[in-house]
């Protein structure tokens, strides 16, 4: 990666611009292939990790319910393990406020390292934990503070892999790139889920509820050891190296304090919250929740209800960087307004679909509740880190994201069951999908347009040195690129100090 240039340097007249600034080759990063090939592997092994165990919990749910509150109703024990799902959801602000702001003063790469060996390490534990019948209340009490250490972990991982993989990707390729991180989540879930499929057909169900449950979890450690030694590999972002060679060269303000963060981007921070919680509540109805939702709604097996959303989540998986990709052409507000349009318009057809009974008319549901899914969440990664400048991209991203995880995206799966408990009607969770997608779907119009365009306070980001000198040869007719834009966001939003 080479970038040379400080955002003090003299202003250069450009021909019919007079006393306008002038990009040059050596302002333009360029991401050398193999960094950006091994940054992206990094991050994304971080990720299918976090979303391994999620989708491992949300799998295994029926059980523990069973497990922690083994005199409990069938309602009582769904309620019950996914509410303490939700508790998990309740520590992830702190953990973004925290993990953030050291994020952005201490680096992205040691943060990020930090969260994975806190996640596999709790995850592990949940597996020897003993239940009720060995230990009482104690059991419940300590899942629950374990999913809080989860929580607190989980709130500096998304935030944090976000902001290194945008920092990192060309502009003109941000959205794929950037996107590839979903690409691994969800695939993480379905290795989850793939992982509990297979046990619940090899073993017994007297197996599955002794110690058949457990293992998942137990296997978090050794994918963890191998996740950390990807992510111990990738280096720190050029963004961050350049704004902390600033800082400490006294030309730009070092990262804002949290009442300054907010109160400098709280209009990024709510269209953040909003469009997360639109997308996670769609998001988490089709994972976390739909085991439980086949099983003790539709009256599946446990087994079938695994099965089932299986081949969904691989095929949805597979089809997120495609969507990615195309909001690199055709614009991340375009996108986002086609999810949220999708969540409006498909959600009941969908769970009309599942309701029917049958098989295929199952499968075809989780399909169709799976467009909008995909397209929410393929543009989180690249359209919420360029709402904040550098030097507060990690803390911006930490608080907005987790405090909409913790009111929409973890309480989803408990929202739906308990508004399907309160009404007797299985086509309950469709209107909470659609009441959350009618937010997003206006705040859209807020959203800055972000493709094919700089961070703010970076500046322009290409892949090769030829990419590079072509930007500089077209600046004044690439209609992706307006210079002092670029220049008077970079001083703006890095708080440029007096030059004297």
């Amino acid at each position: 990666m080479t970038n040379t240039s400080t955002p003090d340097q003299s202003p250069t007249r450009g021909p019919g611009q007079p006393g306008t600034r002038r990009l040059k080759v050596d302002d333009i990063t360029v991401v050398e292939p193999a960094v950006l090939r091994r940054t992206i592997a990094g991050t994304i092994v971080g990720n299918l990790m976090e979303w391994y165990d999620i989708g491992v919990y949300g799998y295994v749910a029926v059980i523990i319910g069973r497990m922690f509150l083994p005199g409990g109703s069938q309602t009582a024990q769904n309620l019950f393990s996914l509410g303490v799902f939700a508790v998990t959801f309740i520590a992830r602000p702190l953990g973004g406020i925290v993990l953030g702001q050291l994020g952005d003063r201490l680096g992205r790469q040691k943060v990020l390292a930090f969260t994975l060996l806190m996640m596999a390490s709790a995850t592990f534990l949940i597996g020897v934990l003993p239940d009720y019948r060995t230990i009482g209340v104690w059991a419940p009490v300590l899942l629950i503070v374990l999913k809080l250490v989860q929580g607190f972990s989980t709130g500096g991982e998304y935030a944090g892999a976000t902001t290194f993989v945008t920092e990192f990707a060309p502009d003109r390729r941000r959205g794929y790139l950037a996107a590839l991180l979903d690409l691994g989540s969800y695939m993480g879930f379905a290795a989850g889920a793939a992982m509990v499929s297979v046990m619940q057909l090899l073993v017994s169900d007297s197996f599955m509820d002794g110690w058949g449950w457990r293992i998942p979890f137990m296997l978090a450690l050794p994918f963890g050891a191998v996740a950390l030694y990807f992510r111990s590999r990738i280096e720190e972002t050029p963004a961050f190296k350049e704004a902390q060679r600033l800082e400490e060269a006294e030309v730009v303000e070092g990262p804002k304090s949290l009442r300054e963060l907010v109160g400098a981007y709280w209009r990024e921070i709510l269209i953040a919250i909003i469009l997360v919680a639109a997308a996670n509540t769609a998001g988490y109805a089709l994972t976390s929740y739909m085991p439980t939702y086949l099983t003790s709604t539709l009256h599946y097996s446990e087994t079938h209800g695994t099965l089932l959303t299986l081949p969904v989540l691989v095929i949805m998986s597979l089809c997120i960087p495609l969507a990615g990709a195309l909001s690199d052409r055709i614009g991340r507000r375009t996108v986002l307004r086609m999810a949220s349009t999708g969540g409006i318009v498909l959600a009941i057809p969908a769970f009309l679909l599942m309701m029917h009974g049958a098989v295929w008319s199952t499968l075809l549901g989780l399909f169709v509740l799976s467009v909008p899914v995909a397209l929410y969440v393929s543009n989180l990664a690249s359209c919420l880190p360029a709402l904040f400048p550098t030097s507060s991209r990690y803390g911006g991203m930490g608080i907005s994201y987790n405090i909409a995880a913790a009111m929409f995206s973890g309480t989803a799966p408990f929202i739906m069951e308990a508004l399907v408990a309160l009404t007797k009607q299985a086509l309950a969770p469709a209107f909470w999908v659609i009441i959350t997608s009618i937010a997003g779907f206006v705040v859209v119009f807020f959203l800055p347009e972000s493709a094919r365009r700089s961070l703010p306070g970076s500046m322009p980001s290409v892949s090769s040195p030829d990419e590079a000198r072509e930007l500089v040869a077209t600046q004044d007719s690439n209609p992706d690129l307006d210079v002092e834009d670029v220049f008077r966001r970079l001083d703006n939003d890095h708080g440029m100090v007096s030059r004297g």
